[in-house]
C-alpha cells in the first residue's frame, strides 16, 4: 500500500511478542482526496492570469499558484499517510506526516460500531465508521472515508466474536436428553396426580383444624376480667 514511500509503516507498532498480526489495513477512500487533487490542479488556471497581467504583478499568480499546490500535496500526503489497522487484538489508527500520532481500542473496548453510508458513498463504495467505546478514544471515535465499509464492519465483528469477547449460546457439559413425545403424557399424568394429592393433603388439614376447634374449650382462655367470680 506504498506510493512515491507515503507508507507509515504500520508494522513496526505491532506486539509481535504477544502474536499480533495485522487483519487488514485500511487506507482512505479515493474520494477523499478529490478535493486535494483539486487544489493543485486549480494552481494550473491561476498560472494563466500570467497571460494578462503586466509584468509588475506576475508574483501574484505565481504565488497564489504556488501556495495551492504546496497546500494541496500536503493534505494529499497526510491522507496517504493516515493508516486504520485492524489486528486480532486491537484496532489502532496511525496518522501524521512530520510527527506520526497513533490511537488505539483494544477490542475489550469496542461496544459498539455504527457505520454511515451517505448516498454519494454507496455509489462509489465508502462510508464511516462511528466507534461507541468503553474510553470514547477521541482519536478512534469516527474513522471517515472508509472502502468496502460493510465488508470491513464484518470484519471487526468477526475478529471480535472470535476472540472470545462476545456472549456465545451456552453449551452444557452434559448433552441434553432426545426429545420423547410418549413421555409428554406420562408427565402430564404425574403433575396432575400431584396436584390431586396436594389438594388432598390441604383438605385433612382444614377438616382437622374444624374438629379441634369443635372440641376446644374457650373458656378456660377468657381474661381476668372476664371470668365468673364465685
Amino acid at each position: 500500500m506504498s506510493v512515491f514511500g507515503l507508507d507509515p509503516k504500520v508494522e513496526r507498532y505491532l506486539i509481535a511478542d504477544d502474536g499480533e498480526v495485522i487483519i487488514d489495513e485500511v487506507g482512505k477512500h479515493w474520494a477523499a482526496k478529490v478535493g486535494c487533487v483539486v487544489e493543485m490542479v486549480a494552481a494550473l488556471p491561476v498560472l494563466l492570469l500570467l497571460a494578462v497581467l503586466p509584468k509588475p504583478l506576475y508574483f501574484v499568480p505565481l504565488l497564489a499558484a504556488l501556495v495551492l499546490l504546496v497546500h494541496g500535496l500536503w493534505r494529499y500526503i497526510g491522507l496517504r499517510m493516515d493508516r486504520f489497522v485492524i489486528t486480532n487484538m486491537r484496532v489502532f489508527r496511525v496518522h501524521g506526516i512530520l510527527s506520526q500520532r497513533i490511537a488505539t481500542m483494544p477490542l475489550a473496548r469496542i461496544l459498539d460500531i455504527s457505520v454511515h453510508t451517505p448516498f454519494v458513498g454507496r455509489i462509489i463504495g465508502y462510508g464511516h465508521f462511528v466507534f461507541e467505546s468503553a474510553a470514547q478514544d477521541q482519536g478512534l471515535r469516527e474513522i471517515r472515508f472508509v472502502g468496502r465499509p460493510g465488508e470491513r464492519g464484518l470484519t471487526i465483528q468477526r475478529v471480535i466474536q472470535r476472540a472470545g469477547l462476545r456472549g456465545r449460546m451456552y453449551e452444557p457439559d452434559v448433552p441434553m436428553p432426545a426429545y420423547d413425545p410418549s413421555r409428554v403424557g406420562q408427565l402430564a399424568a404425574s403433575s396432575a396426580s400431584d396436584g390431586q394429592m396436594a389438594a388432598r393433603a390441604e383438605a385433612d388439614a382444614a377438616a382437622d383444624t374444624r374438629d379441634l376447634n369443635a372440641t376446644r374449650d374457650y373458656s378456660e382462655e377468657l381474661p381476668w376480667w372476664r371470668e365468673t367470680r364465685g
